[in-house]
């Protein structure tokens, strides 16, 4: 067969010269057009998107500049109020989904809104089942009762407000405005409700600025003052605030040092905002004692003192876990909070962390890992409640406020630690109580009893992981922390609202749910998870403010005039 025969053609244009000029502008767009039409579905979606991401950054870049024209000289709580509602805007931006907002917005305010969201989910278990009691109770959807004074509401006021969530705020107020009454015949423990209660209603007055939260702690500081009324002046344990009675505990006179000396911060704030001195003069009377008491070893204190003759007692056993920690966290923050002139409170804490680092502090084995355990009689035990682990945190504010650096570094040593308890966990949560091998033959670095397999849900290590992130700036904490708050939710979160503590940390297929959500895991575990998401160093700045020991924020006062 032939091949079809070959036909070439000229191309000819010829211009009609009664025609009017060639359009160019039409055929450039016919010409671009046609070249949208060629590209694939994927191109065309790619410009598209990043023509609304152009848009959207220049709609928030606007929304920013003009708010900050606007809002100079707004008040700390406006400005609380507008950081969290302007960051929550973004995040339910137009429905964006999860993964498109956060490759837009950033891991900064998903993270704060999956934090506001567990905040959610928790309240929604304590209004539904607990409203106005203690605590809720998520798996039975029951309550439970300490002292009958809607602990978890007040304890969560403040963070509220923090992270913007009105309408919660709201009702909970409308709560405290009707509903709590400290006039009732019943006791209370002097340092919970001092750190709960007096420091809830003291912080959420001064973000508010509402005299309703102010008269409410002044009621409640009036009704504990009779705890002082001991023969030494170091105060008992129980309170009835109905009747204006105290006590000690029915099996000791002795009082708990770190609850007779983690209660100053509160009350000396409230003879500031009162001009009523007899509340710093009970506690400052304490610290004064304690200050020139013998028995210390290195600074470090026993875990008693007796309310009778106002001497430690158990005497011998150092720890910075249960029943002493918070004596070495408030020494520190008494003396930020008063504007660095108090010197005793200075001297007795540099004199403590040189006891904890010459008598406390050690290495693990196998990796190394540096942390704190406790002193017997002179017998070292490798033992590191969870509480302890504030101790960076607080070590790291001290570098801040110009003490040794050394200090941080021992932080920084202490905080992996820290993050190193839950990291060995099968949950991901850390135990109540870990031991740590000594010896490098040892597999482990962490060892858990069984007895010690529990976690409560509590703050000290994202605590500290705020700290750590303010002052260092290192991604690597919020990363740790974001590891933790999915691991809260992977293992404690409850379906029907709330989350709860856990009897085993070690069995993901059995963590054996306590039925019961802590207070604090409001006020200070979700807060302190905000607070280290949040890119504005500014909301609650630590040159500003110090956090009581359930994390509620007082102001740091103005220095004296010299």
């Amino acid at each position: 067969m032939y091949p079809p025969s070959r036909k070439d053609f000229i191309s000819l244009t010829l211009s009609d010269p009664h025609s009017q000029n060639y359009n160019n502008g039409k055929h450039r767009r016919q010409s671009c057009w046609r070249k949208w039409k060629q590209l694939s579905r994927l191109q065309r979606s790619l410009i598209l998107f990043l023509l609304a991401l152009l848009l959207i950054l220049g709609l928030l870049s606007y929304s920013s500049i003009t708010e900050h024209w606007r809002g100079k000289h707004f008040p700390l709580h406006a400005k609380l109020t507008s950081h969290t509602q302007r960051q929550k805007s973004v995040i339910n931006f137009n429905g964006l989904s999860f993964y498109v907002a956060k490759w837009l917005f950033g891991l900064g305010v998903l993270r704060l809104e999956a934090v506001c969201d567990a905040f959610r989910h928790a309240w929604k278990g304590y209004k539904d089942y607990a409203w106005g009691h203690d605590e809720l109770k998520p798996i039975s959807k029951s309550f439970g009762e300490w002292f009958g004074l809607g602990l978890t509401l007040i304890d969560a006021l403040d963070t509220m407000w923090i992270m913007g969530l009105k309408e919660e705020f709201a009702e909970a107020k409308t709560w405290v405005e009707k509903d709590l009454s400290f006039n009732k015949n019943v006791d209370v423990n002097l340092f919970e409700t001092t750190i709960r209660i007096l420091g809830g209603l003291l912080s959420t007055y001064h973000l508010t600025g509402d005299q309703l939260f102010l008269e409410k702690a002044k009621d409640i500081g009036s009704r504990l003052m009779p705890a002082f009324k001991t023969p030494s002046k170091i105060p008992f344990s129980d309170v009835n605030i109905g009747k204006g009675t105290a006590h000690p505990p029915r099996w000791t006179s002795d009082s708990t040092l770190a609850e007779v000396t983690s209660i100053q911060l509160e009350f000396r704030e409230l003879s500031r905002l009162t001009q009523d001195p007899q509340y710093q003069e009970a506690v400052n009377e304490v610290m004064t004692l304690v200050h020139k008491l013998p028995g210390k070893h290195d600074g470090l204190v026993p875990m008693f003192i007796n309310t009778n003759n106002g001497q430690f007692t158990h005497k011998g056993v150092f720890t910075l876990g249960a029943r002493a920690d918070s004596y070495y966290e408030y020494l520190l923050k008494q003396w930020i909070q008063g504007g660095k002139t108090e010197d005793n409170l200075l001297e007795d804490y540099l004199e403590a962390i040189e006891g904890v680092k010459k008598h406390l502090v050690r290495q693990t084995g196998p990796s190394k890992l540096t942390f704190v355990g406790e002193l017997s009689h002179n017998r070292f035990n490798p033992k590191m409640d969870h509480l302890v682990c504030f101790l960076p945190g607080t070590l790291a504010l001290g570098a801040h406020n110009g003490l040794p650096g050394d200090h941080m570094d021992l932080a920084v040593q202490l905080m992996e630690t820290c993050h190193q308890m839950y990291k060995q966990m099968e949950t991901g949560l850390s135990p109540e109580i870990a031991h740590f091998s000594l010896q490098a033959s040892d597999g482990s670095d962490v060892i858990v009893k069984p007895a010690d397999r529990h976690n409560l849900l509590r703050p000290e290590t994202v605590e500290s992981l705020f700290y750590m992130y303010r002052f260092t700036k290192d991604a690597k904490y919020r990363d740790w922390g974001w590891d933790m708050l999915q691991s809260f939710n992977k293992y404690t979160k409850v379906s029907g609202g709330g989350y709860t503590s856990i009897n085993n940390v070690r069995d993901p297929l059995s963590t054996g749910p306590r039925d019961k959500m802590e207070s604090f895991f409001l006020g200070e575990t979700l807060k302190y998870f905000y607070l280290l998401f949040s890119d504005d160093m500014e909301l609650l700045s630590l040159d500003k403010y110090v956090f009581n020991t359930e994390a509620h924020p007082l102001p740091i006062w103005p220095s004296p005039p010299k």
